[in-house]
């Protein structure tokens, strides 16, 4: 079957609410709205998507093509990725957006290390396209990923064992934070951007997707368990998460605690997408949103900064206003014209 014909309900829902997070926060609002926690979304989405593909491929043909993998990748982040990484870089050099562009930096994003960059020697980029550093851990993970998880499968590893070794290895991504911030006092940038230290993001996404996949497998526990305890658990410890505000705790647990709660979320939002509000998660809108939620990602807070600069006057709500339905419009034509088209291709490598 080919990729593009697997559909899982709500993933785009929750694409929708983890960008609009974001964007509420970029706006001005982040001490308010906890955008990083958008971005969080993203990364358990991922590790839980990317996962459950490769294991069908597995299931399918007892082994994964490696090639069709990063090709297929390729194709989905990189057309946008690089088109408005240059548009904008371009809008800089010409004055028509502020800053400067600093060409290492600039490289650093071409090569998908800014996230790293950005931490020792911040700035020389596109106003907005700091966002990129959590594109360039994602990167990291589809390098290394389906090569665990294959020789994982080669070697005989039990999905259980699997999800134990995924949770094994977020538990030492939590440790080692927990080194940086006690014993070497790192920079809250240095935890909070590069891949060594947020990669379990993806990894708890992962774990989901081998064991208890709410879309592959017999389901544990009853659906009222799920329902009335471990989904209000599940969101009772973001919420801890976002009101306990001690430095150390939001760089060290906080991402812990916080793709825990994750967990019973996505399951029961895909495994009962029609129940309570999780009906409206699989709204045509929602889902429309959620499709062109990588490209909104990708130019809504250089367009923020674009408004800032060019519509000072305009009240502050105003501002969000128009930036939101110029980003929608970029992000439509970006969808249309480069992501659709890429699609295609992919459909391609896919059968």
């Amino acid at each position: 079957m080919a990729e593009s014909k697997f559909f899982i309900p709500s993933l785009d829902g929750m694409r929708t609410v983890a960008f609009f997070i974001v964007f509420v926060a970029h706006t001005g609002l982040e001490k308010i709205v906890p955008g990083g926690f958008g971005v969080t979304i993203f990364f358990f989405l991922s590790g839980y998507l990317i996962t459950t593909l490769l294991r069908r491929e597995y299931e399918r043909h007892q082994t994964i093509d490696l090639k069709s993998f990063y090709l297929r990748r390729m194709l989905r982040i990189w057309p946008p990725f690089y088109l408005v990484l240059v548009l904008g870089a371009s809008l800089t050099v010409l004055g028509l957006l502020k800053g400067s562009i600093d060409p290492p930096a600039f490289l650093s994003q071409i090569l998908h290390y800014n996230n790293y960059y950005q931490i020792f020697s911040p700035g020389g980029i596109t106003l907005g396209s700091s966002v990129y550093w959590s594109l360039a851990i994602e990167e990291h993970f589809y390098l290394f990923f389906p090569l665990l998880y294959l020789a994982l499968n080669k070697l005989g590893v039990k999905a259980q064992r699997q999800m134990l070794i995924f949770l094994g290895l977020s538990v030492a991504v939590l440790v080692w934070r927990c080194v940086l911030v006690d014993e070497f006092a790192v920079s809250s940038e240095r935890t909070y951007y590069a891949s060594d230290t947020r990669i379990d993001g993806l990894l708890i996404g992962c774990a989901l997707a081998v064991y208890n996949n709410p879309m592959l497998d017999p389901q544990c526990f009853s659906d009222q368990l799920w329902k009335y305890f471990f989904l209000p658990a599940g969101i009772s410890l973001i919420f801890l998460s976002l009101l306990y505000r001690s430095p150390d705790f939001r760089e060290t647990f906080r991402y812990t605690i916080q793709e825990i709660g994750l967990y019973p979320i996505f399951f029961t939002a895909i495994r009962f997408p029609n129940w309570g509000l999780f009906q409206l998660l699989n709204l045509n809108w929602m889902r429309f949103i959620g499709k062109i939620s990588y490209s909104l990602y990708l130019v809504h807070h250089t367009v923020i900064h674009a408004v800032w600069m060019y519509l000072p006057e305009l009240n502050g709500v105003i501002q969000s206003g128009v930036a939101l339905l110029i980003s929608f419009a970029l992000a439509y034509t970006i969808y249309q014209f480069i992501e659709l088209p890429s699609g295609q291709l992919r459909k391609k490598l896919s059968n």
